[in-house]
């Protein structure tokens, strides 16, 4: 491999170990993650090569709508800009049959899942999330729910006061099918504390996704990076990562979240850099494969954070899964994400095709429902639901 005999002996030396098939450790990610010049693009072609070994030549994603049912939240993070005071003139609150529509509208476009997240909202009582999987499940019954993260789950449970295995185990019964991993952030306390200081902690997160595992609920993991953190705490974090997957095997995937700076207060104060570098992009992506592909073999690209081209290019360090359709994605948007809210499937396989790849469909779970080209048509423009030219 050229740029693995080009990079330099310790980056090297790691390199060969991951080829093996040995696994990595935290003190030899962290070093990865300070690579820079010719050890960068060593990294990422070793990345490149394990994909292809782990997950194959197919790059999948899966039609979701996501639903933000309300952007009224108390706990005031200093990097989001969704969340806001509930006399805000631009809070929102949905309706549950506003919801419940939505999710029916998604299925009449093709979408095999809903994504619900929204802020904390004090006015809606604990028992919202249930009536939310209630309704959605009742309107369209095939749709799979993946919803609420580990703060919101939380949240239910305090306001409850039920234990939050009894919380889940419910929300189950009532349809849910799986969580995301969001509201992760970085596991580090230090780092936690100054990013909120009214947010779950590290240990309250993990017993979160362990217990969720162990009721049946998978979850995504993931990381959001490029603001106070860095290689030591990344490397930590995926450390984590990987040790809650060898005891459960409940994560379906890894996704890096660039921290999105724009319209954020952690930003304004002069807390934060402004994002990852286009280095750090790529060494996230790389070194979540390196670490993670032997027991998480599916790394997520966000195309809303990354942009559709950036994103198109770490499919080629270390990623395989583009991600989802999103329609009416907000909480990206709002912090100041520039990408667009929705993603055509003709364009994902159009992207796909132009890496030589193999595009195919998904669902939630990673069950392959359609494998090759399906909807591009070069000669066609690709559309949004109701027919409108994308882009």
């Amino acid at each position: 491999m050229f740029f693995l005999a080009e990079s330099s002996p310790p980056i090297r030396t790691i390199l060969e170990k991951t080829l093996a098939d040995y696994d990595i450790s935290q003190a030899e990610a962290e070093m990865l993650f300070r690579a820079r010049g010719r050890d960068v693009l060593a990294i990422a072609a070793v990345a490149d090569e394990l994909r292809r070994r782990q997950a194959g030549e197919r790059v999948t994603f899966v039609q979701t709508r996501n639903i933000n049912f309300t952007n009224v939240c108390y706990t005031g993070c200093t990097f989001c800009a969704f969340g806001l005071p509930r006399k805000h003139p631009d809070a929102y609150t949905l309706e549950v049959e506003e919801v419940a529509r939505q999710a029916q509208e998604a299925r009449s476009w093709g979408c095999t899942e809903v994504c619900m997240q929204g802020g904390l909202n004090p006015l809606l009582g604990g028992d919202i999330y249930a009536r939310l999987v209630q309704a959605v499940k009742a309107a369209a019954p095939e749709l799979h729910i993946h919803a609420f993260s580990p703060f919101e789950i939380q949240y239910a449970s305090q306001i409850l006061r039920r234990p939050v295995r009894e919380v889940l185990i419910e929300l189950k019964e009532a349809g849910l099918g799986s969580i995301p991993g969001t509201a992760a952030e970085i596991l580090d306390a230090n780092v936690r504390q100054r990013l909120t200081k009214n947010k779950l902690s590290t240990e309250a997160w993990i017993e979160i996704i362990k217990t969720a595992h162990q009721v049946g609920l998978p979850s995504t993991a993931t990381i959001m990076y490029g603001h106070i953190d860095g290689p030591e705490h990344w490397a930590a974090h995926l450390a984590i990562i990987r040790d809650i997957q060898r005891e459960t095997g409940g994560f379906t995937e890894f996704v890096p979240l660039g921290f999105i700076y724009q319209n954020t207060r952690l930003y304004a104060s002069g807390q934060a850099r402004p994002g990852p570098t286009g280095r750090e992009d790529v060494l996230m992506h790389a070194v979540a494969r390196i670490m993670l592909g032997r027991v998480i073999p599916n790394i997520q690209v966000s195309w809303v954070k990354l942009g559709p081209a950036m994103a198109q290019m770490l499919l080629q360090a270390g990623a395989n899964d583009f991600g989802g359709t999103l329609h009416d994605e907000r909480i990206s948007r709002s912090a100041g994400a520039d990408a667009g809210v929705y993603m055509p499937p003709a364009e994902f396989e159009r992207l796909i095709l132009d890496l030589d790849r193999i595009p195919a469909e998904r669902d939630t779970l990673y069950r392959i429902l359609h494998e090759g080209p399906r909807f591009y048509d070069p000669a066609r423009p690709a559309t949004m639901p109701g027919g409108r030219a994308f882009g």
